[in-house]
Formats: C-alpha cells, sequence, structure tokens
C-alpha cells in the first residue's frame, strides 16, 4: 500500500467528470467491481469495460451529480454518479479503487451523494447492491440506508409486434408525446419526470422510447436501450430502463411492443427490471415464459422511501 493510501482520504481534490474521463473511469470500474466478485469467493469472474456509449449517457444525465476523487497527480481513485429525475435521486455506478478501500473514502463517497440529492429536492434517495454481498449491505446500513424490495431482471423473447416509437414521429408530435409521457408520469408518481432520460438516449442513438397510446394519449411507455453495454460486444438484447403504465392491465400490452421493438432492431430478446414492490407485474412476466436473469438489493434512505403508485407501475432502473 503507497503512503498517500496510508494517509487516508484526506489528500484527495474532487472534481465533475468528463467525457475524457471515460477511458481511466471504465478501468477503475472493472477493477473495482471484479474485486468485489473476488472477495464474494467468485474469484473467475471479470467485469468488462462499459460501452463508452453508456458512460457518455451516465455522465450527461448526472450533470454536476458525476464526480469523482483523484490523487495529487489527478488519477482517478473514485467516483459517484447520482441521477436526478424530478424527486427521484438515485447513486450508480459508483466504486473505490481497491487500494483505497478502508481507508474513510467510500463513506465520503456516499455521504456526499446523499448530501448531493438532498441539497437538490429529492425526497426518494436510493441505490441498488448485490443482494449477497453482506459487506455493502452493511456499510450502506451504517449511513441510513434501509434494505427494500429485491429487483428481478427478466429477460423474454423478442417477436414481431406491432409498436410505436417517440423515433418514428415529426417534430411536433414528439413534443406532444413527451408532454404526454410526463405527464402521465406525474399522475403515477407526482415529482417523478423521466423527460430528459427520454430525449438523451434518442440524441445519443442509443435506444428509443416505445409507447402505448390511445387517440393522443401515452397510456405506457418504456425507455430501452439498444446499444451493447459491454465495450466490444454484439448488438444482443434490448434493455428497458424506465417504465410506466396507467393501469396494470396495460403492462402486458407494452411488453409485446418492447418485444416489437427488439425484433426490430435485430436483437433475439429485451430485458426489463421488475421491482418487487409488484408483485402482478412479476406473474405477468412469470406467465409470458420470461427467464430471470439477475437479482438486486434496492436500498433507500430512511425518511427518503419510494412511493408506489395507487394505480398503474413504474419502474425505473437504478443502474445505467
Amino acid at each position: 500500500m503507497s503512503a498517500a493510501v496510508k494517509q487516508g482520504a484526506r489528500g484527495l481534490q474532487m472534481r465533475r467528470l468528463m467525457r475524457a474521463d471515460i477511458g481511466p473511469l471504465n478501468l477503475l470500474f472493472a477493477d473495482a467491481f471484479s474485486d468485489r466478485y473476488r472477495r464474494d469467493g467468485l474469484a473467475g469472474v471479470r467485469v468488462p469495460p462499459l460501452n463508452p456509449l453508456i458512460w457518455r449517457y451516465a455522465l450527461d444525465d448526472a450533470g454536476d451529480g458525476a464526480m469523482c476523487w483523484v490523487d495529487a497527480d489527478d488519477r482517478l481513485v473514485a467516483f459517484n454518479i447520482a441521477h436526478i429525475s424530478g424527486v427521484e435521486g438515485w447513486m450508480g455506478p459508483l466504486a473505490v479503487r481497491p487500494e483505497w478501500q478502508a481507508t474513510g473514502l467510500g463513506k465520503r463517497v456516499v455521504t456526499w451523494g446523499t448530501e448531493y440529492l438532498r441539497s437538490r429536492g429529492c425526497t426518494v434517495i436510493g441505490l441498488e447492491t448485490m443482494p449477497r454481498t453482506m459487506d455493502n449491505i452493511g456499510f450502506y446500513s451504517r449511513l441510513g440506508y434501509v434494505p427494500a424490495h429485491m429487483t428481478i431482471t427478466f429477460a423474454f423473447d423478442a417477436k414481431p409486434a406491432r409498436f410505436d416509437a417517440l423515433s418514428r414521429l415529426g417534430a411536433r408530435d414528439t413534443e406532444e408525446a413527451l408532454r404526454s409521457c410526463a405527464n402521465l408520469l406525474g399522475r403515477l408518481q407526482p415529482g417523478v419526470d423521466f423527460t430528459r432520460e427520454l430525449q438523451l438516449t434518442r440524441s445519443l442513438g442509443i435506444g428509443d422510447t416505445v409507447m402505448l397510446r390511445e387517440g393522443d394519449r401515452v397510456q405506457g411507455f418504456a425507455l430501452c436501450h439498444d446499444a451493447p453495454l459491454v465495450e466490444g460486444r454484439s448488438h444482443d438484447e434490448v434493455r428497458v430502463l424506465k417504465l410506466a403504465v396507467s393501469d396494470a392491465s396495460r403492462l402486458a400490452p407494452l411488453l409485446g411492443a418492447i418485444g416489437g421493438y427488439a425484433r426490430d432492431c435485430g436483437t433475439g430478446r429485451a430485458t426489463v427490471r421488475v421491482q418487487g414492490d409488484y408483485p402482478d407485474a412479476h406473474r405477468t412476466l412469470v406467465a409470458m415464459r420470461a427467464r430471470v436473469r439477475w437479482t438486486d438489493l434496492r436500498m433507500t434512505l430512511s425518511g427518503a422511501e419510494e412511493r408506489i403508485p395507487a394505480t398503474g407501475l413504474v419502474f425505473s432502473n437504478w443502474e445505467i
């Protein structure tokens, strides 16, 4: 361990992450998460670098919430990307270089993110972690975060189906559709807004918004990314990052439309992360023979928990 590390985190500087940092950021991410798997007993797992376009999405989405901690030579040793969607705030990904752990830096990184989201008026504040990682759960718990429900990632096959997509609309209709999506979400979860994410996805060319429309009103929408998540990987799946429907009965038709979009993209499947707060949605995915791919543990700051809509449902992926 270097002398700088032994001295703890006092000599580090904070600054905003920039696009020029994506290369070293990717390496830090891969090293830190691979080390996490090793300490969990999965020594053979190596986390690959992510697609640089996905990092661009994360940094542009977070803005001032994308921060890093650097040493005297401006080398990245930690980062936290804090996202705000109206009153909903969440952190992810965040990591500390393995040799800098147990120096107090992790606490500093998470505390900064919590205070940043609070200062921006977020009334929901959370993150997701691996449910088998007891160290992480204990660490976040000591900083005021409480385990909530599991999030289950389901995969289902792409199939031919008709779908409406934001990219198929002209400029005027696009603005109207975005307002309708925002109005729907505002009715379900007042104060939450995914408009920036929808616009950013389109501008970066990494996906689209699939919609269920009745007349000129949107009754459901899903923000989908079709760009590969991992650097150098093939175009193999569509990932749903945000989803809202006005009524639970509209979930199955929207999932069918997502499958049609995935087929149109030339991918074989789509994935959606179902929060454990919605057992009926879980049953809907099981009934359509979707396969469980992954699990995460959702944790929220005590006093800043999520509120489930009285009608309809909202999925908000707290990872990129």
